[in-house]
């Protein structure tokens, strides 16, 4: 079985869902976040507020290639996008299943913007970003799950079906 990468927005359910999935295909999981998190020895928005955005992909867009990205589920940070040569080392040995979601949902499952550790342009606002993002999703996803309106149940039961196909 190929490993799992999941792409989409921050609230898409990436994390969840990886981590569910895992449990369920006995395969190791990965959040990027936190490896991140672990590489940098502070919060992804601590680094943020000091050093920027471009820096922190910088970093993300590291920790993504020297991993060992076999028999994993692999839930990346929203911005992993950005990074050409990260998405191409990550679908070299997985199956990229973006997690779709609409802005207006995005909107109410992130209520902490500001503290989440979002990386965008200064002064970006969110609707800029929504659709910057969801063409770089289309550019690399090998399938497309739109969870706008799914339960986390049933979210995972169709990622697992195209796990396992």
């Amino acid at each position: 079985m190929k490993s799992i990468v999941l792409i989409g927005m921050p609230g898409a359910g990436k994390s969840t869902i990886g981590k569910l999935l895992s449990d369920k295909l006995n395969l190791a999981f990965v959040d990027t976040d936190r490896l991140i998190e672990h590489e940098i020895k502070q919060s992804i928005q601590n680094y943020l507020d000091v050093n920027g955005y471009l820096k922190l992909r910088s970093i993300e867009e590291k920790v993504i290639l020297r991993e060992n990205i076999e028999n994993k589920v692999i839930a990346t940070g929203g911005s992993a996008v950005y990074s050409e040569q990260s998405m191409n080392h990550l679908g070299k040995k997985a199956k990229i299943i973006f997690l779709n979601v609409d802005q207006n949902e995005i909107e109410k499952r992130i209520t902490n913007f500001a503290t989440r550790g979002i990386t965008k342009r200064p002064g970006q606002s969110f609707s800029s970003l929504f659709k910057e993002r969801q063409k770089l999703y289309m550019k690399y996803f090998d399938y497309k799950v739109d969870t706008t309106h799914l339960t986390i149940d049933a979210t995972l039961k169709l990622v697992e079906k195209i796990a396992q196909s």
